[in-house]
């Protein structure tokens, strides 16, 4: 029986579609594509909390939160580049503050999985998507006096998009998990060794 040596964090870490070192590239390349297709679909509903939890629950902290990062980047340029999103301050700051919240979230995402018991349940991601969506919820609220938008969070719409984010987050789970299955990238590596 072999000894697979992982990285310290690894232990804690939830998913694992693709071994350790291709981790950061693939959760980006997943997130991408994930954020074109809901900044079309969903545009200012972009699900970053479910993007936070699956970052973390794929990553150390910091490579997540240059993740959701660039997720969100991906976000504001389709918005701004094909969407049409007003060239404003009002705009510019509301997609500041999204960006903020996100890498909150991712916070609070890595935070909550390094407190909950280890394994890859489906009760640890959605204890780990209430915490994220709500700290992201919590900190776009907490700027609505400066940016205004106190109409955006009626009950109606944070139960939407946070059932969104919840089918968003499974579906990505999802994602991983048929990847992981489907085990290309470990099958070359141990071909490789």
């Amino acid at each position: 029986m072999t000894a697979r040596i992982l990285p310290y964090h690894a232990d804690r870490l939830r998913l694992h579609p693709v071994p350790p070192r291709l981790a950061p590239l693939f959760c980006l390349a997943l997130l991408t594509a994930s954020c074109v297709l809901a900044s079309f679909a969903l545009a200012c509903a972009t699900p970053f909390a479910a993007f936070a939890v699956l970052a973390a629950a794929m990553l150390p902290l910091r490579p997540a939160l240059l993740v959701v990062m660039g997720a969100w980047l991906v976000n504001q340029s389709i918005g701004f580049g094909a969407l049409h999103y007003p060239v404003d301050g009002g705009t510019m700051a509301w997609g500041l503050a999204m960006g903020a919240a996100a890498l909150l979230a991712t916070a609070v995402s890595s935070a909550v999985l390094r407190t909950l018991p280890q394994g890859r349940t489906a009760l640890t991601l959605a204890v780990t998507l209430v915490a994220a969506y709500a700290t992201y919820e919590l900190a776009l609220l907490a700027v609505t006096p400066l940016l205004g938008g106190e109409g955006a969070f009626t009950a109606a719409i944070v139960t939407r998009i946070g059932l969104t984010s919840a089918a968003w987050l499974a579906g990505l789970v999802a994602a991983c998990e048929i990847v992981r299955l489907a085990d290309p990238l470990r099958r070359k590596e141990a071909m490789s060794a």
